[in-house]
């Protein structure tokens, strides 16, 4: 997938750390290009949930050949995916905090996530957000309204049980195959409904 355009993941401060780490499995797996942001919360998060302290172990969780993954610092709004001329196949912030949400939905460009997200909205890309907070309150159910009248996806960390899930993984990999579908990624991860299977 050499041609292929990079795909902008970013990682924020929301709960949720397994999920990051899972979908960046499945996309390091399935050889796409990434363009990598992880917020200093999203590393504090890494390291509270899943015991990820930096990039290296990061990599050693993920594992796989990282050789298409570009990594950014978050503070520098002047790197690649803060330019709507560098194109993409989209972005996805997993989890994304209310926070980052709130300023997406507000445009705001505090940080480079939420600019290459502005830019992936200006751009007509596909840009998918994983909030995981609960319950919710009005300013976050306007701020949801709002990224998606703007043409954002929002897919809250909300696994299924009709697939029986019998492990966390099961749980995670629910989510995580959903933002694979909205992704556009080719999977194996978990089951799909059919009437009368479950």
């Amino acid at each position: 997938m050499s041609n292929a355009l990079p795909l902008v993941v970013a990682v924020t401060g929301a709960s949720g750390a397994p999920y990051a780490v899972r979908l960046l499995d499945a996309l390091v797996g399935a050889g796409l290009p990434l363009y990598l942001i992880v917020s200093g919360h999203g590393w504090r998060l890494l390291e509270m949930e899943s015991g990820i302290a930096d990039l290296a172990g990061l990599r050693k969780a993920v594992g796989g050949d990282w050789s298409g993954v570009q990594v950014f610092d978050d503070g520098d709004r002047g790197a690649t995916p803060a330019s709507g001329s560098a194109p993409t196949r989209g972005m996805v912030i997993c989890p994304c905090s209310m926070g980052t949400l709130a300023a997406i939905a507000q445009g705001h460009s505090r940080s480079l996530i939420e600019r290459a997200a502005d830019v992936t909205l200006k751009e007509r890309r596909r840009l998918v957000l994983v909030p995981r907070e609960t319950p919710l309150s009005a300013v976050h159910l306007r701020n949801m309204l709002a990224v998606t009248r703007a043409g954002a996806v929002v897919l809250p960390a909300a696994p299924g049980f009709y697939g029986r899930p019998t492990s966390v993984q099961d749980l995670v990999d629910f989510v995580v195959a959903r933002v694979l579908d909205h992704l556009g990624v080719e999977h194996r991860l978990g089951m799909r409904w059919r009437s009368g299977e479950c």
